[in-house]
Protein backbone atom coordinates (compact mmCIF):
# COMPACT_ATOMS: atom_id res chain seq x y z
CA UNK A 1 0.00 0.00 0.00
CA UNK A 2 2.11 3.22 -1.17
CA UNK A 3 1.62 6.61 0.70
CA UNK A 4 2.21 9.78 -0.72
CA UNK A 5 4.99 11.08 0.97
CA UNK A 6 5.22 13.16 3.74
CA UNK A 7 7.89 15.82 5.29
CA UNK A 8 8.41 13.36 8.98
CA UNK A 9 6.97 15.26 11.87
CA UNK A 10 5.47 13.01 14.36
CA UNK A 11 6.61 11.71 17.54
CA UNK A 12 5.96 8.39 19.66
CA UNK A 13 3.69 8.59 22.45
CA UNK A 14 4.73 6.40 25.25
CA UNK A 15 1.79 3.70 26.01
CA UNK A 16 0.46 3.67 29.14
CA UNK A 17 1.42 0.17 29.42
CA UNK A 18 5.30 1.53 30.37
CA UNK A 19 3.29 2.74 33.42
CA UNK A 20 3.00 -0.55 35.15
CA UNK A 21 6.79 -0.68 35.38
CA UNK A 22 7.09 3.58 36.43
CA UNK A 23 4.97 4.19 39.27
CA UNK A 24 5.38 1.45 41.12
CA UNK A 25 8.03 1.43 42.96
CA UNK A 26 7.07 5.14 43.74
CA UNK A 27 4.81 4.34 47.17
CA UNK A 28 7.63 3.83 49.90
CA UNK A 29 9.36 7.49 48.68
CA UNK A 30 6.73 8.89 50.88
CA UNK A 31 3.63 10.85 51.03
CA UNK A 32 5.72 14.69 50.12
CA UNK A 33 7.52 13.05 47.13
CA UNK A 34 4.08 11.75 46.13
CA UNK A 35 2.44 15.48 46.16
CA UNK A 36 5.29 16.75 44.19
CA UNK A 37 5.09 13.70 41.66
CA UNK A 38 0.77 14.59 41.55
CA UNK A 39 1.49 18.68 40.88
CA UNK A 40 3.84 17.33 37.75
CA UNK A 41 0.43 15.80 36.36
CA UNK A 42 -2.12 17.86 34.17
CA UNK A 43 -5.84 17.11 34.26
CA UNK A 44 -8.30 17.56 31.65
CA UNK A 45 -12.62 17.36 32.76
CA UNK A 46 -14.18 15.69 29.44
CA UNK A 47 -16.94 14.96 31.01
CA UNK A 48 -19.09 12.03 29.83
CA UNK A 49 -16.56 10.97 26.74
CA UNK A 50 -14.94 8.98 29.48
CA UNK A 51 -15.38 6.73 33.24
CA UNK A 52 -16.52 8.84 36.27
CA UNK A 53 -13.96 6.36 38.50
CA UNK A 54 -11.51 3.48 37.84
CA UNK A 55 -12.28 0.40 38.51
CA UNK A 56 -9.45 -2.02 39.57
CA UNK A 57 -12.10 -5.29 38.98
CA UNK A 58 -13.13 -4.58 35.14
CA UNK A 59 -11.94 -4.98 32.18
CA UNK A 60 -10.32 -0.94 30.94
CA UNK A 61 -9.45 0.87 28.04
CA UNK A 62 -6.86 4.00 28.10
CA UNK A 63 -6.40 6.43 24.86
CA UNK A 64 -3.13 6.88 24.90
CA UNK A 65 -2.44 9.97 22.01
CA UNK A 66 0.95 11.68 21.20
CA UNK A 67 0.57 15.03 19.75
CA UNK A 68 2.63 16.98 17.56
CA UNK A 69 2.60 20.50 19.83
CA UNK A 70 5.39 22.45 19.68
CA UNK A 71 6.06 22.13 23.54
CA UNK A 72 8.99 21.25 25.28
CA UNK A 73 12.72 22.63 25.59
CA UNK A 74 14.28 21.79 22.36
CA UNK A 75 11.19 20.76 20.18
CA UNK A 76 10.83 24.19 17.93
CA UNK A 77 11.86 22.27 14.95
CA UNK A 78 9.51 19.32 15.17
CA UNK A 79 5.53 19.15 13.90
CA UNK A 80 3.94 21.88 12.55
CA UNK A 81 4.86 25.35 13.30
CA UNK A 82 1.73 26.91 15.39
CA UNK A 83 -0.21 23.62 15.47
CA UNK A 84 -2.79 23.25 18.36
CA UNK A 85 -1.71 19.57 18.91
CA UNK A 86 -3.14 17.39 16.73
CA UNK A 87 -3.90 13.28 17.19
CA UNK A 88 -0.42 12.43 15.66
CA UNK A 89 0.31 9.08 16.89
CA UNK A 90 -2.72 7.46 18.50
CA UNK A 91 -3.25 3.69 20.77
CA UNK A 92 -5.99 2.56 22.16
CA UNK A 93 -4.87 0.40 25.04
CA UNK A 94 -7.65 -2.44 26.59
CA UNK A 95 -6.40 -4.31 29.40
CA UNK A 96 -8.51 -7.62 29.65
CA UNK A 97 -10.45 -8.11 32.80
CA UNK A 98 -8.59 -11.05 34.57
CA UNK A 99 -4.90 -9.13 33.44
CA UNK A 100 -4.16 -12.22 31.26
CA UNK A 101 -3.54 -9.81 28.37
CA UNK A 102 -3.45 -6.45 26.82
CA UNK A 103 -3.81 -5.40 22.84
CA UNK A 104 -2.57 -2.10 22.03
CA UNK A 105 -5.04 -0.90 19.23
CA UNK A 106 -2.96 2.06 16.57
CA UNK A 107 -4.94 4.13 14.72
CA UNK A 108 -3.24 5.82 12.04
CA UNK A 109 -3.71 9.14 11.66
CA UNK A 110 -4.40 9.50 8.33
CA UNK A 111 -7.59 7.16 8.81
CA UNK A 112 -10.66 8.92 7.35
CA UNK A 113 -13.36 9.00 10.22
CA UNK A 114 -16.60 11.09 10.92
CA UNK A 115 -16.22 13.47 14.07
CA UNK A 116 -18.92 13.85 16.33
CA UNK A 117 -20.34 16.93 17.88
CA UNK A 118 -18.06 16.96 21.05
CA UNK A 119 -19.04 19.11 24.57
CA UNK A 120 -15.78 21.12 25.42
CA UNK A 121 -15.34 22.65 28.83
CA UNK A 122 -13.36 25.92 28.51
CA UNK A 123 -10.76 27.63 31.22
CA UNK A 124 -13.63 29.67 32.40
CA UNK A 125 -15.37 27.05 33.48
CA UNK A 126 -18.13 27.21 30.60
CA UNK A 127 -19.17 25.13 28.52
CA UNK A 128 -19.39 24.83 24.22
CA UNK A 129 -19.85 22.37 21.77
CA UNK A 130 -17.62 21.94 18.98
CA UNK A 131 -19.69 20.81 15.42
CA UNK A 132 -18.44 17.44 14.00
CA UNK A 133 -17.17 17.04 11.03
CA UNK A 134 -17.62 13.93 8.36
CA UNK A 135 -14.93 12.11 6.03
CA UNK A 136 -11.74 14.09 7.43
CA UNK A 137 -8.38 12.82 9.33
CA UNK A 138 -8.24 10.93 12.78
CA UNK A 139 -5.70 13.45 13.88
CA UNK A 140 -8.15 16.35 13.86
CA UNK A 141 -10.11 15.20 16.09
CA UNK A 142 -7.86 16.82 19.04
CA UNK A 143 -6.52 20.38 19.03
CA UNK A 144 -8.33 21.50 15.83
CA UNK A 145 -11.35 24.18 16.66
CA UNK A 146 -10.54 24.07 20.57
CA UNK A 147 -11.14 19.54 20.28
CA UNK A 148 -9.61 18.66 23.43
CA UNK A 149 -8.84 15.01 24.54
CA UNK A 150 -12.51 14.15 24.91
CA UNK A 151 -13.04 15.04 21.29
CA UNK A 152 -10.67 12.13 20.76
CA UNK A 153 -12.68 9.87 22.93
CA UNK A 154 -15.88 10.19 21.23
CA UNK A 155 -14.36 9.79 18.10
CA UNK A 156 -13.17 6.62 18.67
CA UNK A 157 -16.31 5.28 20.55
CA UNK A 158 -17.90 6.60 16.84
CA UNK A 159 -15.80 4.87 14.79
CA UNK A 160 -15.42 1.71 16.37
CA UNK A 161 -17.70 1.29 18.98
CA UNK A 162 -15.20 0.88 21.82
CA UNK A 163 -15.43 2.84 24.51
CA UNK A 164 -12.15 4.59 25.68
CA UNK A 165 -12.72 5.04 29.65
CA UNK A 166 -9.37 6.73 29.97
CA UNK A 167 -6.93 9.04 28.08
CA UNK A 168 -3.05 9.64 28.87
CA UNK A 169 -1.66 12.67 26.92
CA UNK A 170 2.09 13.97 25.75
CA UNK A 171 4.36 16.04 23.36
CA UNK A 172 7.52 14.91 22.14
CA UNK A 173 9.26 15.26 25.11
CA UNK A 174 8.02 11.83 26.56
CA UNK A 175 9.87 10.14 24.60
CA UNK A 176 12.94 11.65 25.25
CA UNK A 177 12.60 12.00 28.85
CA UNK A 178 11.32 8.62 29.56
CA UNK A 179 14.34 6.65 27.46
CA UNK A 180 16.70 8.86 29.26
CA UNK A 181 15.38 7.80 32.32
CA UNK A 182 16.14 4.23 31.68
CA UNK A 183 19.58 5.07 29.68
CA UNK A 184 18.31 3.86 26.35
CA UNK A 185 16.11 1.40 24.53
CA UNK A 186 17.56 -1.03 22.27
CA UNK A 187 16.27 -1.25 18.97
CA UNK A 188 17.11 -3.12 15.72
CA UNK A 189 17.22 -2.28 11.83
CA UNK A 190 17.68 -4.59 8.97
CA UNK A 191 19.81 -1.87 6.63
CA UNK A 192 22.06 1.05 8.20
CA UNK A 193 20.05 4.35 8.01
CA UNK A 194 21.11 7.66 7.37
CA UNK A 195 17.77 9.75 7.95
CA UNK A 196 18.49 13.63 6.80
CA UNK A 197 15.15 14.85 7.88
CA UNK A 198 14.93 13.28 11.18
CA UNK A 199 18.40 13.25 11.52
CA UNK A 200 18.76 9.59 12.52
CA UNK A 201 22.09 7.69 11.80
CA UNK A 202 22.34 3.90 12.62
CA UNK A 203 24.38 1.14 11.77
CA UNK A 204 22.78 -2.43 10.80
CA UNK A 205 21.84 -4.61 13.48
CA UNK A 206 21.74 -3.93 17.47
CA UNK A 207 21.93 -0.39 18.77
CA UNK A 208 20.49 2.11 22.15
CA UNK A 209 18.99 5.01 21.50
CA UNK A 210 17.72 7.53 23.81
CA UNK A 211 17.20 11.05 23.80
CA UNK A 212 16.94 12.80 20.66
CA UNK A 213 17.76 9.64 19.12
CA UNK A 214 15.15 7.85 20.31
CA UNK A 215 12.84 10.82 19.22
CA UNK A 216 14.39 10.72 15.66
CA UNK A 217 13.78 6.81 15.84
CA UNK A 218 10.26 6.90 16.09
CA UNK A 219 9.71 10.17 13.48
CA UNK A 220 11.66 8.75 10.90
CA UNK A 221 9.60 7.51 7.82
CA UNK A 222 11.81 7.69 4.53
CA UNK A 223 13.48 5.01 6.15
CA UNK A 224 11.51 2.36 6.31
CA UNK A 225 9.01 0.01 3.88
CA UNK A 226 7.61 2.18 1.85
CA UNK A 227 8.23 6.16 3.51
CA UNK A 228 4.56 5.58 4.69
CA UNK A 229 2.37 6.21 7.93
CA UNK A 230 1.42 2.62 8.78
CA UNK A 231 5.29 1.51 7.88
CA UNK A 232 5.88 3.66 10.76
CA UNK A 233 3.54 2.47 12.79
CA UNK A 234 4.90 -0.99 12.89
CA UNK A 235 8.20 0.55 13.92
CA UNK A 236 6.71 2.52 16.90
CA UNK A 237 5.49 -0.80 18.41
CA UNK A 238 8.47 -2.74 17.96
CA UNK A 239 10.13 0.66 19.95
CA UNK A 240 7.45 0.38 21.87
CA UNK A 241 7.99 -3.22 23.17
CA UNK A 242 11.65 -2.79 23.52
CA UNK A 243 10.71 0.33 25.82
CA UNK A 244 8.13 -2.30 27.94
CA UNK A 245 11.24 -4.78 28.20
CA UNK A 246 13.34 -2.66 29.61
CA UNK A 247 11.74 -1.02 32.00
CA UNK A 248 10.52 -4.91 33.37
CA UNK A 249 13.87 -5.59 33.28
CA UNK A 250 15.93 -6.23 37.21
CA UNK A 251 18.30 -3.59 36.45
CA UNK A 252 15.35 -1.06 35.88
CA UNK A 253 13.55 -2.61 38.61
CA UNK A 254 15.99 -2.99 41.22
CA UNK A 255 17.45 0.74 40.68
CA UNK A 256 15.57 3.44 42.81
CA UNK A 257 17.50 6.07 41.28
CA UNK A 258 15.91 4.90 37.61
CA UNK A 259 12.53 4.56 39.28
CA UNK A 260 12.91 7.73 40.34
CA UNK A 261 13.96 9.40 37.63
CA UNK A 262 11.08 6.97 35.49
CA UNK A 263 8.11 8.77 38.19
CA UNK A 264 9.35 12.46 37.65
CA UNK A 265 9.07 11.93 33.23
CA UNK A 266 6.38 10.08 33.43
CA UNK A 267 4.54 12.36 35.66
CA UNK A 268 5.98 15.36 33.67
CA UNK A 269 5.02 13.92 30.03
CA UNK A 270 1.44 13.60 31.07
CA UNK A 271 -1.65 14.96 31.00
CA UNK A 272 -4.39 12.88 31.86
CA UNK A 273 -8.73 12.81 32.23
CA UNK A 274 -9.49 14.08 35.94
CA UNK A 275 -11.09 10.77 36.85
CA UNK A 276 -7.06 9.39 37.31
CA UNK A 277 -5.33 13.09 37.54
CA UNK A 278 -4.25 11.54 41.10
CA UNK A 279 -0.59 9.85 41.43
CA UNK A 280 -2.13 6.72 44.02
CA UNK A 281 -5.09 6.07 40.94
CA UNK A 282 -2.05 6.18 38.09
CA UNK A 283 -0.12 3.65 40.55
CA UNK A 284 -3.48 1.85 41.08
CA UNK A 285 -3.80 1.75 37.71
CA UNK A 286 0.38 0.32 36.62
CA UNK A 287 0.13 -1.91 39.29
CA UNK A 288 -3.06 -3.57 36.92
CA UNK A 289 -1.14 -3.40 33.88
CA UNK A 290 2.18 -4.82 35.82
CA UNK A 291 0.07 -7.92 35.77
CA UNK A 292 0.12 -8.65 32.65
CA UNK A 293 3.02 -10.77 31.03
CA UNK A 294 4.72 -9.06 28.29
CA UNK A 295 4.15 -12.20 25.63
CA UNK A 296 0.36 -11.17 25.57
CA UNK A 297 0.72 -7.84 25.41
CA UNK A 298 -0.30 -7.67 20.93
CA UNK A 299 0.75 -4.72 19.24
CA UNK A 300 -1.87 -4.21 16.07
CA UNK A 301 -3.29 -1.73 13.82
CA UNK A 302 -6.86 -1.08 12.95
CA UNK A 303 -7.15 -2.79 9.75
CA UNK A 304 -7.09 -0.03 6.61
CA UNK A 305 -7.51 -0.34 2.66
CA UNK A 306 -6.38 3.03 0.75
CA UNK A 307 -8.91 5.74 0.09
CA UNK A 308 -11.20 4.96 -3.29
CA UNK A 309 -11.96 8.65 -3.41
CA UNK A 310 -8.29 9.72 -3.84
CA UNK A 311 -6.91 9.10 -7.36
CA UNK A 312 -3.19 9.60 -4.95
CA UNK A 313 -3.44 7.98 -2.23
CA UNK A 314 -2.64 9.83 1.13
CA UNK A 315 -5.14 8.64 3.35
CA UNK A 316 -6.57 5.24 4.30
CA UNK A 317 -10.54 4.11 5.14
CA UNK A 318 -11.29 1.34 7.84
CA UNK A 319 -11.21 -2.24 6.11
CA UNK A 320 -15.02 -3.44 6.57
CA UNK A 321 -13.53 -7.18 6.14
CA UNK A 322 -11.14 -7.26 9.32
CA UNK A 323 -11.93 -4.37 11.23
CA UNK A 324 -15.31 -4.86 12.71
CA UNK A 325 -13.99 -8.63 13.91
CA UNK A 326 -10.81 -6.38 16.04
CA UNK A 327 -13.41 -4.06 17.44
CA UNK A 328 -15.85 -7.01 18.58
CA UNK A 329 -12.52 -8.84 20.13
CA UNK A 330 -11.88 -5.73 22.04
CA UNK A 331 -16.05 -5.34 22.61
CA UNK A 332 -16.19 -8.59 24.03
CA UNK A 333 -12.61 -8.69 26.11
CA UNK A 334 -11.26 -11.48 23.13
CA UNK A 335 -6.93 -12.11 23.66
CA UNK A 336 -4.85 -11.40 20.67
CA UNK A 337 -2.65 -13.95 22.17
CA UNK A 338 -3.02 -17.26 22.93
CA UNK A 339 -3.89 -17.44 27.18
CA UNK A 340 -5.04 -19.56 29.70
CA UNK A 341 -8.25 -17.36 30.80
CA UNK A 342 -9.16 -19.15 33.60
CA UNK A 343 -7.59 -20.80 36.52
CA UNK A 344 -8.52 -24.82 37.10
CA UNK A 345 -10.46 -23.66 40.71
CA UNK A 346 -12.51 -21.15 39.24
CA UNK A 347 -13.50 -23.36 36.32
CA UNK A 348 -14.45 -26.33 38.82
CA UNK A 349 -16.57 -23.59 40.83
CA UNK A 350 -18.12 -22.03 37.74
CA UNK A 351 -19.07 -25.87 36.45
CA UNK A 352 -20.27 -26.32 39.91
CA UNK A 353 -22.94 -23.35 40.08
CA UNK A 354 -24.10 -24.58 36.31
CA UNK A 355 -24.92 -28.63 37.78
CA UNK A 356 -27.92 -29.59 38.92
CA UNK A 357 -31.37 -30.12 36.88
CA UNK A 358 -32.90 -27.56 34.54
CA UNK A 359 -36.51 -26.46 34.52
CA UNK A 360 -38.57 -27.03 31.05
CA UNK A 361 -38.18 -23.63 28.79
CA UNK A 362 -42.45 -23.38 29.68
CA UNK A 363 -41.93 -22.61 33.37
CA UNK A 364 -38.59 -20.04 32.92
CA UNK A 365 -40.39 -16.59 34.69
CA UNK A 366 -37.69 -13.89 33.47
CA UNK A 367 -37.83 -10.17 33.00
CA UNK A 368 -35.13 -8.36 30.75
CA UNK A 369 -33.55 -5.64 30.98
CA UNK A 370 -31.28 -3.39 28.63
CA UNK A 371 -28.18 -3.02 30.81
CA UNK A 372 -25.80 -1.81 28.16
CA UNK A 373 -26.61 -3.52 25.24
CA UNK A 374 -27.47 -1.92 21.70
CA UNK A 375 -30.90 -0.31 21.82
CA UNK A 376 -33.59 -2.60 20.98
CA UNK A 377 -31.58 -5.55 22.64
CA UNK A 378 -34.22 -6.20 25.02
CA UNK A 379 -36.89 -6.34 22.71
CA UNK A 380 -35.91 -8.60 20.71
CA UNK A 381 -34.47 -11.28 23.02
CA UNK A 382 -37.28 -11.50 24.55
CA UNK A 383 -39.30 -11.86 20.74
CA UNK A 384 -36.49 -14.74 20.79
CA UNK A 385 -37.05 -16.39 23.53
CA UNK A 386 -40.84 -16.46 22.95
CA UNK A 387 -40.56 -17.75 19.48
CA UNK A 388 -37.42 -19.60 19.08
CA UNK A 389 -36.68 -20.92 22.78
CA UNK A 390 -40.35 -21.47 23.91
CA UNK A 391 -39.77 -18.83 27.46
CA UNK A 392 -43.07 -17.80 27.13
CA UNK A 393 -43.21 -16.50 30.63
CA UNK A 394 -40.65 -13.55 29.68
CA UNK A 395 -41.38 -9.74 29.38
CA UNK A 396 -39.23 -6.98 28.52
CA UNK A 397 -38.66 -4.48 31.38
CA UNK A 398 -37.03 -1.45 29.67
CA UNK A 399 -33.65 -0.20 30.75
CA UNK A 400 -31.74 -0.86 33.63
CA UNK A 401 -31.25 1.51 36.26
CA UNK A 402 -27.62 1.58 35.47
CA UNK A 403 -25.06 0.04 32.50
CA UNK A 404 -23.13 -3.15 32.87
CA UNK A 405 -20.19 -4.55 31.47
CA UNK A 406 -21.14 -8.19 31.54
CA UNK A 407 -24.53 -9.93 31.27
CA UNK A 408 -25.97 -11.10 34.98
CA UNK A 409 -29.05 -12.90 35.62
CA UNK A 410 -30.08 -12.60 38.91
CA UNK A 411 -33.19 -15.48 40.52
CA UNK A 412 -34.17 -15.93 43.88
CA UNK A 413 -34.01 -19.09 46.04
CA UNK A 414 -36.78 -21.19 44.54
CA UNK A 415 -35.23 -20.80 40.90
CA UNK A 416 -32.42 -21.98 40.61
CA UNK A 417 -33.31 -24.69 38.09
CA UNK A 418 -35.09 -22.07 36.59
CA UNK A 419 -31.59 -20.32 35.88
CA UNK A 420 -29.34 -23.02 35.17
CA UNK A 421 -32.04 -23.71 31.81
CA UNK A 422 -31.61 -19.53 30.92
CA UNK A 423 -27.93 -20.21 31.08
CA UNK A 424 -28.22 -22.64 29.10
CA UNK A 425 -30.05 -20.86 26.72
CA UNK A 426 -28.29 -17.95 26.59
CA UNK A 427 -24.54 -19.09 26.83
CA UNK A 428 -24.07 -17.99 30.32
CA UNK A 429 -21.10 -18.71 32.27
CA UNK A 430 -21.58 -19.48 36.09
CA UNK A 431 -20.26 -16.18 37.03
CA UNK A 432 -22.52 -13.94 35.19
CA UNK A 433 -25.55 -16.10 37.33
CA UNK A 434 -26.36 -13.88 40.90
CA UNK A 435 -28.40 -15.56 43.12
CA UNK A 436 -30.71 -12.94 45.47
CA UNK A 437 -34.32 -11.75 45.28
CA UNK A 438 -36.48 -12.14 42.33
CA UNK A 439 -39.13 -9.76 41.01
CA UNK A 440 -42.93 -9.85 41.04
CA UNK A 441 -44.44 -10.37 36.99
CA UNK A 442 -47.91 -9.14 35.90
CA UNK A 443 -49.53 -12.18 37.44
CA UNK A 444 -47.65 -11.66 41.21
CA UNK A 445 -45.26 -14.89 41.03
CA UNK A 446 -41.26 -14.82 41.56
CA UNK A 447 -39.67 -13.84 38.33
CA UNK A 448 -35.52 -13.92 37.52
CA UNK A 449 -33.96 -10.37 36.49
CA UNK A 450 -31.76 -11.27 33.11
CA UNK A 451 -29.96 -7.68 32.67
CA UNK A 452 -27.76 -7.47 28.91
CA UNK A 453 -24.89 -5.88 29.67
CA UNK A 454 -22.23 -4.45 27.13
CA UNK A 455 -20.88 -7.77 26.24
CA UNK A 456 -24.17 -8.91 24.15
CA UNK A 457 -23.63 -10.01 21.75
CA UNK A 458 -27.24 -10.18 19.47
CA UNK A 459 -30.28 -12.38 20.07
CA UNK A 460 -30.02 -15.84 19.58
CA UNK A 461 -26.13 -15.46 19.68
CA UNK A 462 -24.85 -17.01 22.71
CA UNK A 463 -22.56 -15.36 25.12
CA UNK A 464 -19.87 -17.95 25.46
CA UNK A 465 -19.58 -18.62 21.86
CA UNK A 466 -16.20 -17.95 20.75
CA UNK A 467 -14.99 -15.27 18.85
CA UNK A 468 -12.88 -16.29 16.14
CA UNK A 469 -9.24 -14.45 15.86
CA UNK A 470 -8.96 -11.85 13.70
CA UNK A 471 -6.82 -12.46 10.58
CA UNK A 472 -4.58 -9.35 11.01
CA UNK A 473 -0.78 -8.58 11.30
CA UNK A 474 0.36 -8.58 15.10
CA UNK A 475 3.27 -8.29 17.48
CA UNK A 476 4.11 -8.95 20.94
CA UNK A 477 5.89 -6.88 23.71
CA UNK A 478 8.29 -10.11 24.59
CA UNK A 479 9.82 -10.67 20.81
CA UNK A 480 12.62 -8.93 19.44
CA UNK A 481 12.39 -7.67 15.98
CA UNK A 482 14.41 -5.78 13.45
CA UNK A 483 12.74 -2.57 11.75
CA UNK A 484 13.18 -2.63 7.84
Amino acid sequence: MQRKPKKAKKALMWTGGTMAFVLVGVGAAGYFYLRHLEGNVSTTDVGSAGASNFSKDEAFNILIIGTDKRTGEGNEGYGDKGSSGHADTTILLHVAEDRSNATALSIPRDLIVDIPDCPTKLEDGSEKIVPGQRGVRFNRSLGENGRDPGCAMRTVKENTGIQPDHFMMADFNAVKTLTTAVDGVDVCVEKPVNDKQSKLVLPAGESTVEGEQALAFVRTRKSFGNSGDLDRIKVQQQFLGSLMRKMSSSDTLTSPSKLLKLAEAATEALTVDKAIGSVGTLKDIALELKKVPTKNIAFTTVPVVDNPAETVKATVVVDQSKAPQVFDMIRNDVSFTEVKRQKKKEKDAEAARLKGSKAPASEVRVRILNGGAVAGSAQKTLQYLQVEEGVTKSENGGNAPAELAKTTLEYGPDQADQARRLADIMGLSGSAMKPGESVENAQGLPTMTLTLGKDFKGAGVKLDAPVEAADVEKSTADKVKCAS
